[in-house]
């Protein structure tokens, strides 16, 4: 069996805390159509599912609807995924 392509690693995250605020997926494109960006949403179900990619555009207004930084939207251990690829470069 094939493992699923993640298209994004925030998707996750993303669904957790709008669920956690009880935004549904409507009220969340609205107000992120009032903070500028055109995200509809079947892009943020696409997004949530991890089967499409986010322009950074639309996660820095997914971050400020939210009310978080850009990086707490990434899954924690993300930021140790990257130390150590980034060690392994040098």
């Amino acid at each position: 069996m094939e493992a699923r392509l993640k298209r994004n690693a925030v998707g996750a995250q993303i669904r957790k805390m709008r669920s956690a605020r009880e935004m549904t997926q409507e009220q969340f494109v609205a107000r992120c159509h009032l903070a500028g960006c055109g995200i509809t949403r079947g892009t943020l179900a696409k997004v949530e599912a991890q089967i499409r990619g986010i322009s950074d555009v639309e996660l820095f207004v997914i971050s400020k609807v939210l009310g978080v930084r850009i990086e707490e939207l990434f899954p924690k251990a993300f930021a140790a995924t990257l130390k150590t690829s980034s060690r392994m470069n040098e």
